[in-house]
């Protein structure tokens, strides 16, 4: 059996990064942090006129959208005060392709998180942790490798890391806006560059404390 549990461990291992990276997501999807960035007193104000007040509130919206069970028409029905749409159609387009994508990604969090407690459980049950929490630590060790080259390419060139990303999931330039779209006076690029830098401390805060307890069966063989 210990080919067997060896390579269960090698499935942790592939795992944890990403399990850690969409629970560091998953934390940044919820309206505290928009609270957070809107009150920080460098972040850039909107040109056109909306105030932070506007912010927190069309913007609490936008989020609960990408997380919730609604159609594209919670983002579609919403309006200005003089009754022209709030979000033009490539910009709806463009959040429904978000939420499509996090919708997915979520389905494949809670099936990570599903398959870790079940190894663990069966590694308890079946006297074979050494080789689980051999696999959990190797993970967290493999994510603070991708997270430290995430974490410097923010700081070389965001601009760039956040254009691959982009072209990474999504096609074409369905992605671009001009400055006076709703979505860009929402989230502008600090906003995102302040998510990728709060996402990878989270992960690389959770990588380091899931290295910890498996470090002292790494300088072991695993019975």
């Amino acid at each position: 059996m210990k080919k067997v549990y060896s390579a269960l461990a090698v499935l942790v291992t592939i795992i944890i990064p990403f399990f850690l990276m969409m629970t560091s997501i998953r934390i940044l999807l919820n309206p505290f942090f928009l609270d957070y960035e809107y009150s920080l007193p460098n972040f850039p104000p909107d040109e056109f006129g909306f105030s932070t007040q506007d912010r927190l509130y069309w913007g609490k919206i936008s989020l609960d959208y990408l997380t919730n069970r609604a159609g594209i028409e919670f983002l579609g029905d919403l309006q200005f005060q003089d009754g022209t749409p709030f979000y033009n159609e490539r910009e709806l387009s463009h959040m429904l392709d978000v939420k499509n994508l996090i919708q997915k990604a979520l389905v494949v969090w809670y099936c990570a998180i599903s398959v870790l407690l079940g190894l663990y459980i069966w590694s308890r049950a079946k006297k074979w942790s050494d080789f689980f929490w051999r696999g959990v630590s190797r993970g967290g060790l493999l994510t603070v490798g991708v997270i430290v080259a995430i974490l410097i390419g923010v700081v070389l060139n965001f601009e760039a890391l956040f254009t691959q990303f982009h072209h990474l999931f999504f096609t074409g330039d369905t992605w671009l806006f001009y400055t006076n779209d709703s979505l860009i006076r929402l989230f502008p690029e600090k906003l995102w560059s302040d998510a990728f830098i709060f996402m990878g401390v989270f992960t690389l805060t959770g990588a380091i404390l899931l290295m910890l307890p498996g470090m002292k069966f790494m300088k072991k063989k695993p019975k």
